[in-house]
């Protein structure tokens, strides 16, 4: 395995990234085909392994078939969907129209892959299809783990910075995912995304379940997405990782394709934020939306209440969410209230500016429990401010490091009771802030908040009301951060006023029909 597996996807990123700079093709043009081609070195790199193993294990009294891969968990590769049969075509060979056969050769084997594939080679400059098949060749045949997965999710990832509000649209930062999975620890069980994106929830979900030395067969996962693109992505990405799910297209606030009240162990997602347009009257009488629907024109309530009535008795969720929807007041503030009452909100986490590619606004993570009613935590919940936790990794975009998520993600176990893990190195952290190794509130960090103190705050889920403020020198204070969150605290108060004119409005118009009535 190559010493250090980061420099390999910069390497890579780097000579694909120069060959759609020198073509006439945009990044929404070049993305798909060449995660497609990621796709087929990772299919080709299991064959190869596959049919190794399975050669060395033969008497060779038979051939080797098709079902023999299968059974190994491997798709089968005839000739034609080869790497090797690609790379080593003759120079006046069509290879557009190779690889496009290449992908429906993969189609045709597997059913989960059926019209996923990318099949628009031909529209790619010769020269350029054969230095990515080259550029891709590289990649060492001696990896381990999910080197493969790893390459795409970087590709991912820079795919959706170049593509600017559109990458948004598929792509959640890994950091933010990883730390939603660390908290809601989705070890078994039936996981919903309904707005799944490129799939990276359960790519990651897998991947806790793995590391905790489980098997990630004790999951499955379900998927819906409005986009039939964006599905494709989710699709290859689930199968680059070895995965597979039942990913379904449509509108969520209008589809309940998966029959979601109740049905499931865990819900993460990364819906979009602010959503205006709804046709509400298509939601009346949806199961759903059990505490209402909200009388402004956003979608925000819709999506958080579909997140808690989709979870079983002892379900848990995760998801971000624009830092508004914690203080909207109005008919949210009255959802919201019946959220905390039903026993259901455990954790808010604030995550600070720039941890997006597409917009730098702070977000908030949400974290349901709907089993905590039955807890020491029944009336409580733990608010955390991570605005100042942060790996920054250029001027315009920051991370969380593994320290970091686990640091934070300890800090959630302590309040549920549970031991902590220190494997990516958050021991002198938690000795820093919590030394008698419980959960203590940290003035600026934490804070574990009655449902007095929040009905106090006006039904609030912003975790700056709670937790305080600790002092910071001189040098902490940054002027774009600040600007930040005043700009979010306008967003709030520009949604408060637009709610407050439509119940004007409202009364207005009631006031001036009362007036007709009585003039009749």
């Amino acid at each position: 395995m190559p010493a250090n597996t980061t420099e390999l996807e910069k390497r890579l990123w780097g000579a694909a990234d120069e060959l759609r700079a020198n073509s006439k093709l945009k990044s929404s043009e070049y993305s798909i085909p060449v995660l497609g081609l990621i796709f087929l070195r990772y299919a080709d790199h299991k064959f190869t392994t596959a049919k190794a193993k399975l050669t060395s294990q033969g008497s060779g009294r038979r051939s080797i078939g098709r079902t023999d891969y299968q059974a190994q968990g491997v798709l089968y590769l005839p000739e034609v969907a080869r790497f090797s049969t690609l790379l080593n075509l003759p120079e006046g060979a069509d290879i557009g129209k190779a690889i496009n056969d290449a992908m429906r050769a993969v189609e045709a084997d597997n059913d989960d892959l059926r019209e996923v594939l990318p099949k628009t080679y031909n529209k790619i400059d010769k020269p350029i299809l054969v230095s990515l098949l080259k550029n891709f060749s590289s990649i060492p045949m001696d990896i381990e783990g999910d080197t493969f997965g790893k390459i795409y999710e970087y590709f991912l990832g820079n795919f959706a910075r170049a593509e600017g509000q559109k990458g948004g649209e598929f792509f959640t930062p890994t950091s933010l995912v990883k730390l939603i999975v660390e908290i809601i620890e989705p070890f078994q069980g039936r996981i919903l995304d309904p707005a799944a994106g490129s799939g990276g929830m359960f790519v990651q979900s897998a991947e806790f379940v793995e590391r905790h030395k489980k098997s990630a067969t004790d999951i499955s996962v379900y998927g819906q997405e409005k986009v039939d693109e964006t599905i494709r992505l989710c699709k290859m990405n689930l199968a680059v990782h070895g995965l597979s799910g039942d990913i379904k297209q449509g509108n969520t606030y209008y589809e309940d394709i998966h029959k979601c009240v109740g049905s499931f162990s865990f819900v993460m997602a990364n819906p979009p934020f602010n959503v205006n347009g709804v046709d509400k009257e298509r939601l009346k009488d949806d199961r759903r939306y059990p505490f209402g629907l909200p009388k402004t024109d956003n979608a925000n309530y819709l999506w958080i209440q579909h997140f808690f009535s989709a979870l079983n008795p002892t379900g848990r969720a995760g998801f971000v969410m624009a830092n508004s929807a914690g203080d909207a007041r109005g008919s949210e503030m009255e959802i919201r209230r019946q959220l905390l009452q039903a026993h259901a909100v455990d954790v808010m986490v604030s995550i600070g500016p720039n941890f997006f590619y597409t917009v730098t606004l702070p977000c908030t993570l949400w974290f349901l429990d709907r089993a905590k009613k039955g807890t020491k935590r029944k009336d409580q919940v733990l608010f955390i401010d991570a605005r100042h936790i942060f790996h920054q990794i250029d001027r315009a975009h920051r991370d969380f490091t593994s320290e970091q998520i686990e640091f934070i993600a300890n800090i959630v176990r302590l309040y549920r009771g549970e031991a902590i893990e220190t494997d990516a190195g958050s021991r002198e952290l938690m000795k820093k802030n919590f030394p008698k190794g419980k959960y203590a509130d940290v003035l600026g960090l934490c804070k574990v908040a009655t449902l007095g103190e929040i009905e106090a705050q006006g039904w609030s889920l912003n975790p700056g009301r709670y937790v305080g403020v600790a002092e910071r020198t001189p040098d902490d204070f940054e002027f774009a951060e600040r600007l930040e969150e005043l700009n979010e605290e306008l967003e709030t108060l520009n949604a408060e006023a637009r709610e407050l004119e439509e119940r004007i409005a409202e009364n207005v118009a009631s006031l001036l029909d009362v007036g007709r009535l009585q003039d009749a």
